[in-house]
């Protein structure tokens, strides 16, 4: 088994910042506190990484970025954040692309760490199968794992996210004092953020005393036809809904075109505040998930952990979400 420096923390009985400013030769560590790690590390056999080490480095000063698909346009331009923010300080980027979470996603993380990564951040939730988690519990012993809108809430691993649900009963709350009562919601997966905001919604329409309607919760492929589909449907269904709240901003870009055409000019909301929403006719209210404060969180994190003095950082950071109104909500 890999000896790591979170094995010589928990034998030493310091933090992990303390055995890495031993190994960085800092003076910020006391000599008896200096000479008990350098002593269990003896003990332990650990050595550090070879690589960096014959370069003449503390770290290979590359991040693994890993999400499911660098194509949808929210990862995109996550990953696009992560790359300026972590380049500043001087950091590479290794990116891995898992698609679709099929459960047997482990092989990406092993791919990281064999790489010698100095860390590893996930954007959404590429890994929810037990034996994935596992692995990537076991991975952040070796390197820190920090987590971008998910939470495994494990041991070694930090968590940037967004309060989502909260945002969601926000939404809520926003619609019923424009008196729609009958609101449909349509979402596509229940990622950790998916069953946060579908948790919000569901609790914003219970706190305001509304009837949650089943027929007006609807989980679709996520695709503008599959959702123009679905708002043809409903309303040749005759299913009466006065305002229209997605998960996901082309979702509501394509329920917004299909109720415009069949004249109905009612309130939709979208969420992640993208580029979409803004190009959008009308423009898109959206719920904003905060994703530039979260990838910068999360390159202070790398920065703290891997820095010749780190401090210590939560390990879950939290932002809350705000709504961006446009045309779609003045109505």
């Amino acid at each position: 088994m890999n000896i790591t420096i979170y094995d010589i923390a928990q034998k030493c009985n310091v933090s992990i910042a303390t055995v890495s400013r031993v190994l960085n030769g800092s003076t910020r560590v006391s000599e008896k506190t200096r000479a008990k790690v350098l002593q269990v590390m003896k003990e332990m056999g650990y050595k550090p990484n070879p690589f960096a080490r014959g370069l003449g480095l503390d770290s290979m000063k590359i991040v693994g970025v890993i999400c499911t698909d660098v194509a949808d346009i929210f990862y995109a331009h996550a990953v696009s954040l992560l790359e300026d923010g972590l380049r500043k300080h001087h950091f590479d980027v290794m990116l891995s692309n898992t698609g679709s979470d099929t459960g047997h996603n482990g092989k990406y993380i092993s791919d990281m760490a064999d790489k010698h990564v100095d860390a590893i951040i996930t954007i959404g939730t590429p890994f929810s199968s037990e034996t994935d988690v596992r692995l990537l519990c076991d991975t952040a012993r070796q390197i820190p794992v920090i987590t971008i809108n998910s939470d495994y809430h494990q041991p070694n691993m930090y968590s940037v996210v967004c309060n989502e649900k909260e945002g969601m009963k926000m939404i809520v709350t926003a619609l019923a004092a424009k008196n729609c009562h009958d609101i449909l919601y349509i979402y596509d997966s229940l990622t950790y953020s998916g069953r946060h905001k579908l948790d919000g919604f569901r609790q914003g329409i219970r706190d305001l005393n509304l009837t949650e309607k089943p027929e007006l919760i609807q989980q679709i492929p996520r695709t503008l036809d599959d959702t123009e589909v679905l708002i043809d449907r409903l309303v040749a269904d005759d299913i009466s809904f006065d305002a229209i709240v997605t998960s996901e901003d082309i979702f509501a870009i394509g329920a917004q075109r299909a109720a415009l055409r069949h004249g109905k000019t009612i309130p939709v909301i979208g969420c992640n505040n993208s580029i979409l929403a803004q190009c959008a006719t009308p423009t898109i209210t959206s719920l904003d998930n905060k994703l530039t404060s979260l990838c910068n969180a999360a390159v202070h994190i790398v920065t703290e952990l891997t820095g010749k003095e780190p401090d210590s950082v939560p390990v879950r950071t939290e932002f809350s979400a705000d709504l961006v109104e446009r045309e779609s909500f003045r109505r």
